[in-house]
This record gives structure tokens, sequence and C-alpha cells, in this order.
């Protein structure tokens, strides 16, 4: 259905159908193919079905797809940056054709929307990511999740949605588009100005978004994303409590705070368009676009993947065919003469400002040391506190990864029995072939299987660790994706150390007591690493062991001497 609500934002077009149809549909759909939905089509479900991605109607087909990547429209000519598709399996490809209907449920097979499937196209997904990303670099978490984890056909086609996702958490501050609409009509807030966040906001925050909602003269919504974010982000529960500190520090009847389900795609310029139209469906005329605006930071080379300003100069060129005002963020630096926030370019020469840098901040938490009061209200860094002790008191995974032979399973049982006599946390050991025995027995080694086995293993690291106790694993882990999403799997709750046995292949063969490296030179194993399977070794280890000069005991000395360092263990 479709309605206006003014002055807050133009024509909504909300998905979700009437009661009747809703239980049409659900008993229809026993009998339609299913589909259970991802973290992130979850959130683009939601979006679509309350009218937060105006004016899709669906999951984008083939000529949109295409006229989104070549100029940041649909194929009617309406502005729409990033593309919004539905992306499945080759084996429930093989089961739709056009004019079917495909189910999309929960992951505990709720029903929650049916897609008319238009057509089924298989893009070129490389091409996908140069044009919405700017790159290929799979360090970019939007280009990581495209090609490494994304299906490869896509269903074009309407949505009709029977419900939202269910969200216990927060439910007061989860305003759809038209209840924020209302809320601002209902305070009577004609200028509504957006602060985009998926960090902690601070003093300066604080500042910043009061000058430009003076500026503008205009109310705040602060209205972070409580989506999905940036691989290692602070938790969205963490943060929306942070937020309700901080909002008892405005003016009264100045700022609202809302949550925002966005499954975001860290893609800087791009995306600043997106948030622009997203807000003005929530009924804001004004988005505040800081420097670097979605940004995933620096790719392989060392160099950002987007200008400072890149972000604000594409929004600022849109923004009149838009109806968002692009208001930029100014960082703001704190004078301790003064004890005030001001603009960085308007800091008096000769005064150094004093400043908190985001990697300062998670070093103080991280050491238990004081946040001053001058950068963050101590209710924040309370809230902050809980859920990031200090190191000694958090618990994490050490992660040995190694061609076989290299003395990874052995250290790796050395290091535990010396964290085992030093007491205060329990440790875990998730050798390889123990894992394969007892977790991924039905497994085989293909590339699949081995990734799959991997990803076992860190999920299990990462619920010992979220727990507060050790994991310790010793698998060959050979590819640097399937390391990097254990990486991410883990350190949400507590700290990872990467350990690469770096012993070479030859020293590793005249090791091999079970003959294995024979076997594989001989042709008897398929697909066995180092031999005729790549093992890609990491640019990212903490820690890189060569096991032909060090004993055992004297490697796994060395990263006891690490932990110590990065404070996880105390002397």
């Amino acid at each position: 259905m479709e309605h206006l609500v003014a002055p807050h934002g133009g024509a909504l077009t909300e998905l979700l159908v009437d009661e009747q149809r809703a239980a049409d549909l659900r008993a229809a759909s026993r009998d339609w193919v299913s589909w259970d939905l991802t973290p992130r089509q979850l959130c683009d479900v939601e979006l679509l079905a309350v009218g937060g991605f105006s004016p899709l109607r669906g999951f984008l087909g083939s000529a949109d797809h295409a006229a989104v990547l070549a100029g940041m429209r649909l194929a009617d000519g309406s502005l729409w940056p990033i593309p919004v598709t539905l992306d499945v399996p080759e084996q429930v490809a093989e089961r739709l054709e056009p004019g079917a209907v495909l189910a999309l449920r929960d992951p505990e097979g709720v029903l929650l929307a049916a897609v008319s499937v238009q057509e089924l196209y298989r893009p070129d997904r490389e091409a996908e990511a140069q044009a919405v990303f700017g790159t290929t670099d799979t360090t970019h978490p939007g280009v990581a999740h495209l090609l490494g984890r994304s299906n490869p056909v896509y269903v074009g086609g309407r949505v009709e949605a029977v419900r939202t996702p269910e969200h216990y958490d927060f439910r007061t501050l989860r305003r759809t588009p038209a209840q924020t609409r209302a809320a601002f009509a209902e305070l009577g807030w004609r200028r509504v100005v957006a602060f985009q966040t998926r960090n902690p906001m601070h003093r300066a925050h604080q500042e910043l978004t009061l000058r430009a909602a003076a500026e503008a003269g205009a109310n705040l919504l602060v209205h972070p994303v409580v989506g999905m974010t940036k691989p290692g982000d602070i938790d969205h529960y963490t943060r929306v409590r942070c937020y309700e500190a901080l909002l008892r520090r405005y003016p009264r009847d100045t700022a609202m705070l809302s949550l925002l389900p966005l499954a975001m795609r860290m893609a800087g310029p791009r995306e600043a368009v997106w948030h622009a139209i997203i807000r003005k469906n929530y009924g804001c005329s004004h988005l505040i676009v800081g420097r670097d605006h979605a940004g995933p930071g620096n790719g392989a080379d060392g160099q950002p993947f987007y200008g400072p300003y890149d972000a604000q100069e594409l929004l600022a060129a849109h923004a009149d065919e838009l109806g968002v005002a692009m208001v930029p963020f100014r960082m703001m630096v704190y004078l301790a003469d003064e004890d005030r926030y001001v603009p960085d370019d308007e800091v008096p020469a000769g005064v150094t400002p004093t400043t908190i840098s985001g990697t300062q901040l998670r070093a103080r938490l991280a050491e238990g040391r004081e946040i001053p009061t001058w950068f963050t209200f101590p209710e924040v860094a309370e809230e902050l506190r809980r859920t990031h002790p200090p190191r000694a008191a958090q618990g994490f995974t050490v992660f040995f990864t190694g061609l076989s032979g290299s003395g990874k399973s052995t250290i790796a049982n050395v290091l535990l029995v010396k964290l085992l006599e030093r007491g205060g946390r329990s440790v875990t050991m998730l050798d390889g072939d123990v894992v394969r025995k007892h977790l991924s027995s039905e497994l085989g080694f293909s590339k699949e299987h081995r990734d799959l086995n991997i990803r076992r293993i860190g999920f299990v690291a990462s619920e010992i660790t979220r727990a507060g106790g050790i994991a310790v694993c010793a698998p060959i882990a050979p590819y640097d994706g399937t390391r990097r999403a254990v990486r991410e799997m883990v350190q949400p709750g507590g700290g990872f150390v990467l350990v690469h046995v770096d012993t070479p292949l030859e020293v590793c063969e005249q090791r091999d007591r079970k003959g294995l490296y024979a076997k594989a030179r001989a042709g008897l194993i398929p697909e066995f690493t180092g031999i005729s399977d790549p093992y890609e070794a990491p640019a990212d280890a903490e820690i890189v062991l060569d096991t032909t000069a060090l004993t055992p005991e004297e490697a796994a000395q060395e990263i006891l001497l690490h932990l110590e360092r990065e404070g996880y263990l105390t002397r």
C-alpha cells in the first residue's frame, strides 16, 4: 500500500499485507519452495516490508540491477545507488522458474514474505563489486561478502511481506518509517537532521550533533544501525545502552533515538546517497555526513578505499533531487585550557587540541585504564567497561595454522599444559584431527568440506572465548579467507591470536611419520595441502614461528610472552 505523510518525506511503499492475505499466503506456502534468509537478507526484507527501501517493491531484477550498477538508478530512472538483491544457491534456483512463488523464512522456519519470481539471473559479481564498491579487493568487507559469502543466483521479483522479523530487544526504539514520521508530526518537528552511526557516541559526537541541528534549525534523530555493520564493530546491545545514556544529556524534547535494522555494505559514497534515501523515508530533512562516511578503512595496499570527502561530494550533487540536505560533519576536538569542543578548523593558532582516537580508546578499555570525562560521559564509559573488561579478564583464542608436520599440534599441546599450569581460566584444545573425529566425522577433504571444518572450529572457539575461556586451535587452515572468517567470529567476544607455524615444506616432509607427503606426491592423496593444493600463507599473523630452529617449549614460550605483552596473561 502507498500513502503520503506530509511534510515528512514522500510516498512510502510498504509491502506488509493485511491479515487475510497473510493467512492465505501462510496456507499456500506449504507447497512452495522455501529459503531460510541469511542475516543480511533478514535486514533487507524488514526494510522492504516497512517502506524503509521505498520505492522498491521487491528484489531487483536484471534490468534494475544493471541500471543501478551503471548509473545509480533503477530502470525507471529513480535514484537508487545500492543493489538490493536476493541471492540463492544453485540447488534452490533449479527448483524455481518465472511465475513460481518462493517462501522466505526466518531461521526458525517462520514465513516472513513471499516473492513472486519474475526472473532468475546470474550476475557478474566481480563487475558488481567494481561498480558498487570501486574495488574487487576482498579486504573490503562488502566485497568479501559479495565475492566470498553470497550465492550465485539472484531472484528478482515482487515481495509480499507477511510479518517483519521478530525482535525482543529495545522494542520501543524500533520505529518503522510511518511510526517515526507520526512521532515527528506529534512533536511538531518539521525539520529533522539524522545522525547515522555504527559506533558508540562520545562528547565530541554530542557536540557536533547539537551544532548540526542548531545550524539546520532542526531537531535531531539519532538513528544508529543495528543490523549488520563492519566486522569487529561493538555489538549493538552495548551501543544502544550507550546511546540511551547519552540521550539524557541533550536538552529536553530536542533529540530522539530510533534504531535502523539496516545491513550496511560499507560502500562509501554510494552508501551515503542510500542512507539519505532511507532517512527521507523515515521522515528526515537533513543527514549528517562525515569524513569517509560508510567507508571500511584501508585496503590491502594500505590506502583508503575512498577519499575523505567523496561521500559528501556525491550526496551534495544529488541533494536537490533527493530533497535531503547534506550537513557536513566537522571533526570536533577538545581544547583542554578552555574546557570546550570546537571544530578542528577553528582551533586557535599555537594551540594543540587534545584527542583520543578509537584505537587509543580500545587500548584504555583493554588495559583497564581511566577514560577521561572530557572525552565521554561517565555513564557511557561504564557501559563500555561492562562489555569490554580488561584483557586479563577476557577469553581468547590462539589459532595455529601451518603445513602438516610443521609442529602445530606439538606446540599447541605444550601451550595447553603451560596455560593449565597457570590456571585462572578454562582451556580447551581444538585439534584438527580430534575435531574431525568428534565434530566433523561426516566431512571429506574437498575444499568446501575443509572450509566447513575450520568454520566449525571457529564457531566453537568463539563460544569458548565469549564465555571467558581459552581456546587453542591447531588445524592446517590453509585458506586465508576462512581464517579471516574465523577471526571475525571470535573477536567480538574476546582476543584472537593467529600463530603461523612457518616451517619449510622440505622440513615438514622429512618429519612425515605417516608417509602422507609421499602418498600425495605419488598421487594417492588428492588435494593435499602444500603438494597438490595451495597453502595461503597469512599476512595478518600476530606470531610467526619456524620450528626448524625452535623447540616446541621455546615456541610455546614465545606465544606466552606475546599474550603477556598484550595483557591477556599476567605474570
